[in-house]
């Protein structure tokens, strides 16, 4: 629309430019030279026939005049072709030098043989004035063509805006609007759209996205929903599967000969670990799972933070972490979930570093800082905002046959976040990669 504007208003200035143009060319000027030629003419001829000027009628001049003698009165009248007496009568009444000079008449002093003023020769018929009540005509009639020529412009301008251009705007607007996934909104209609059927073509379109959509996130609700099912099943034969395995393991060390069963032993642990590392994929899958439902609830509460230490001691099987003492200070955590956290960071830990594991503390502002770093060769930099994704593995871990999930810290960095606090992941200068913990305070 700005460029029909533009067209309109260079169309404008070319008109004007066009009507001044033909102002400047259709000058009068050689109109008043004819009107000369012809004046000249006619004084001529009554010089000559200055004592009969009744001779003059049996000449022809093309044009009317009038003769006035010295004192201004009318002594000889000539009628051009067509035109009537009153017509005469109304041009001629009263003429003097002042009134032709009024009306724009051409007129011309008549002098005697010693030079002196005898009498006025004044042409009625001037092709001056008529020439210039025509060009005054036409530039009239050009201005109000113009006008009318652009009124017509616009009127197809806004005709065209509002049936052809809003049209496609709003057509415009709604796949943008698609296209951002909002398919809730229709597309209306306007009265007399001349795109009615292709519009609601568009809006028969935005329906069944729609539709397909809400069946694909349906479905993608049920499998969740299923995999939150099996991993629940699967963790009751898991548990079984570890307790009968304690009872054996207990059953054996309890008999005398306990040397001679030492492969069985061996083999009843081997189970039991693979039965641990099963129940702690299944209990990552369950929970990611949970929180993709919007069903995994986090209830906080104020503990001491004297708890830190007994999950640390709990998940510690290899008894390699060293911990400094936790500054007494109430904290607002789900003990439960920060098990979770901790206890995967330590698998994590164990599992790809296998070194030694440093816990400190300290107070920062409303937070309890809690650092866990190991001794391993730590993250590559460009991987350390990566390792928290839902799924992710290290390339180098990736390459390896350390199995895993990828959900660990992608866990515990969203159980955090549900507990008002933050998971941070950085490599140490000395080494290790170390896993910062924001616990809130009380």
């Amino acid at each position: 629309m700005k460029q029909f504007a533009r067209i309109i208003i260079v169309f404008c200035v070319v008109y004007v430019l066009g009507i001044l143009v033909f102002a400047l060319m259709t000058d009068s000027s050689d109109s008043l030279k004819t009107d000369t030629l012809k004046l000249n003419d006619i004084v001529q001829k009554v010089s000559e026939n200055r004592d009969s000027l009744q001779n003059l009628d049996n000449l022809d001049f093309g044009v009317g005049f009038v003769v006035l003698d010295k004192d201004n009165r009318v002594i000889y009248t000539r009628l051009s072709k067509g035109e009537s007496s009153e017509k005469l009568k109304d041009d001629t009444a009263g003429m003097t030098v002042e009134k032709a000079i009024k009306d724009r008449y051409p007129y011309r002093y008549l002098e005697d043989s010693e030079s002196r003023v005898s009498g006025v020769v004044v042409m009625l018929d001037s092709a001056e004035k008529s020439y210039s009540v025509l060009r005054r005509r036409i530039i009239v009639f050009l201005g109000l063509g113009g006008l009318i020529i652009l009124a017509a412009a616009i009127g197809l301008g806004l005709y065209i805006r509002k049936n052809i251009i809003r049209p496609f705007k709003k057509m415009e607007d709604f796949a943008g609007k698609v296209a951002e996934g909002r398919l809730d909104e229709p597309l209306l209609m306007d009265e007399n759209n001349m795109f009615g059927v292709f519009t609601e073509s568009f809006d028969i379109m935005r329906e069944e996205l729609a539709a397909s959509k809400e069946r694909e996130l349906e479905l993608q609700r049920k499998e969740k929903e299923l995999v939150a099912s099996l991993s629940h099943d699967l963790k009751t034969p898991i548990t079984g599967i570890k307790l009968t395995t304690e009872l054996l393991k207990a059953k054996l060390e309890a008999e005398e000969h306990r040397k001679s069963n030492s492969d069985i032993s061996d083999k009843l642990d081997n189970i039991y670990k693979k039965a641990d590392q099963i129940d702690v994929l299944v209990s990552d899958l369950f929970t990611s799972t949970l929180d993709d439902l919007g069903e995994f609830k986090v209830t906080c509460r104020d503990e001491e933070s004297k708890v830190l230490s007994e999950i640390i001691e709990k998940n510690d099987d290899r008894k390699f972490i060293s911990e400094e003492a936790v500054p007494r200070v109430l904290i607002n955590i789900d003990s439960k979930r920060m098990n979770q956290v901790i206890g995967n960071i330590i698998v994590n830990s164990y599992k790809y570093a296998g070194t030694a594991i440093d816990v400190s503390y300290q107070l920062v502002d409303r937070y309890l800082e809690m650092n866990i770093r190991d001794h391993g060769p730590g993250v590559p930099e460009a991987e350390l905002e990566l390792i928290t994704n839902k799924f992710y593995r290290g390339k180098g871990v990736e390459k390896s046959e350390k199995e895993g999930s990828g959900l660990g810290l992608y866990i515990s960095r969203n159980l955090m976040q549900k507990m008002n606090g933050e998971l941070i992941c950085r490599n140490n200068e000395a080494g290790g990669l170390v896993i910062t913990l924001m616990i809130p305070l009380s």
